[in-house]
């Protein structure tokens, strides 16, 4: 009963491990694009540049506040102002009850009415005050410095998304090499199989010769350690595979079992000049860059310029909340002009900086330029250089075996020794591992260049 339980578990739970079968490289790159976890992230970073520069977009019209305040207190300037606010002061706030109850006094006694303290001003009793005001500012011109500033966030958002199409192309760079490098690995694998299939007849052969009495048992021993040897490499190159499908599924953030193979030499890129100049991701960054170092220069340049603000006030008040509010109402108006005449040098010293960091900028965009263009060169140099190897490698690894064969057939007229015969098997595999060396060298150079002409596509 408890085994049929657990067979009907793993029956449930193996769609839920299985991974996606026979995929494409196309298909590979658009789930790339879709669901790898770096990309998101620095998508989520664009966006949070986007809204920056919307938000400098915004201080251009102004902060709107609306206030409604609720208070209470028997402090005697705060009353009387409470009151001047609402529109109901009056003589009695100043005492004049008392000064009119003197006046039935002789002249004489002016000194002692000017003299006296009102107490209803002095000694008000609490009042509630609620207030409700519509605050209005808005910066009329600031010499250039809001301008400025929203052409700067715009070109920091502009930079996320180089900075994620870079991280795409680095990504298509993996996922390319990951799907060359298990086509290897199986191509390997393949070659591989056939070596140890010819291992195994070569051990029947001496197998057969020491039964006649041909070979001996030192022979027999090692053709096996020989084959313990394939096999070995065998079940590591498996494990290699492994390894690189489950780099695979890591990048696209999908369970891959299988692939469609695709040929193991990558083709090589068409590459002039001009494209990599107007494609490289590193010098639009740079040049981007240069136009972001203008912008501060025309920043700190704006702090010789007077700024003008305008603002405007509408509310009421009253002891008690939104009563006679039309009645009570009351408005400023206004424009401030604020220049800054001297500032003991530092707006110069600040200035001074900005324009010697454009300048240092305008370098670094021709260095970005050059350094590019030798890399390029480079690469391109090393993949004709390794094209010209698997070309020689596999010639060498067609003659490889021609000889393992030839040195076979020998063996079995006793030409030659065990010895002679492994050998050569030794070197037909010596040549398949460069050759395929050198195939993934090859692979991961024009890859490399291709992340740097920015052809894995576009954010």
């Amino acid at each position: 009963m408890f085994i049929k339980r657990y067979l009907l578990l793993l029956l449930i739970s193996l769609p839920l491990f299985a991974g996606v079968k026979h995929l494409s490289l196309d298909q590979a790159i658009k789930i790339l694009e879709k669901d790898n976890l770096e990309l998101k992230i620095s998508r989520f970073n664009e966006q949070m540049k986007q809204y920056e520069a919307k938000a400098a977009e915004g201080f251009h019209y102004g902060k709107l506040d609306l206030t409604v305040m609720g208070m209470r207190s028997n402090d005697a300037g705060n009353v009387f102002g409470f009151k001047l606010q609402s529109r109901e002061a009056t003589f009695n706030d100043f005492g004049f009850d008392e000064f009119l109850g003197q006046m039935g006094g002789l002249p004489g006694n002016a000194p002692e009415l000017l003299a006296t303290q009102p107490n209803n001003l002095n000694y008000p009793d609490a009042r509630n005050h609620f207030q409700t005001k519509l605050s209005y500012m808005l910066p009329l011109y600031t010499g250039g410095k809001l301008t400025e500033y929203g052409h700067i966030t715009d070109s920091l958002h502009r930079m996320s998304q180089l900075d994620t199409q870079k991280l795409l192309n680095e990504k298509i760079f993996q996922t390319k090499k990951a799907f060359y490098d298990i086509s290897l690995v199986e191509n390997y694998i393949s070659n591989l199989s056939k070596i140890i299939h010819n291992i195994e007849r070569l051990k029947s052969i001496v197998k057969t010769m020491q039964k006649e009495g041909y070979a001996q048992n030192i022979d027999l021993l090692e053709v096996e350690a020989r084959k313990a040897e394939a096999e070995s490499m065998f079940n590591q190159a498996k494990l290699n595979k492994d390894l690189a499908y489950q780099f695979l599924s890591f990048l696209l953030n999908t369970e891959v079992s299988t692939i469609k193979k695709v040929n193991d030499m990558a083709p090589m890129p068409r590459v002039t000049a001009s494209e990599v100049e107007a494609n490289n991701l590193d010098i639009q960054k740079a040049l981007l860059g240069l136009e972001i170092t203008e912008m501060a220069v025309n920043v700190e340049r704006s702090n010789f310029l007077p700024t003008v603000g305008g603002f405007a006030e509408y509310g009421s008040a009253d002891d008690k909340l939104w009563n006679e509010f039309a009645d009570k109402d009351a408005y400023t108006v206004g424009v401030q002009v604020k220049w800054n005449l001297f500032s003991g040098g530092t707006d110069d010293a600040n200035l001074e900086k900005a324009k010697v960091n454009r300048l240092k900028v305008k370098d670094q965009v021709a260095l970005a330029k050059s350094g590019i263009a030798l890399q390029v060169k480079k690469l391109q140099t090393e993949i004709l250089s390794q094209s010209a190897d698997v070309k020689s490698y596999k010639k060498q690894l067609r003659f490889a075996r021609k000889v393992y064969e030839n040195y076979s057939a020998r063996y079995k007229e006793g030409i030659v020794s065990i010895s002679d015969v492994l050998i050569k098997q030794s070197k037909e595999l010596e040549m398949l591992l460069k050759l395929l060396s050198v195939k993934n060298k090859r692979n991961t150079k024009i890859f490399e260049l291709n992340s740097i002409l920015n052809a894995g596509g576009n954010v």
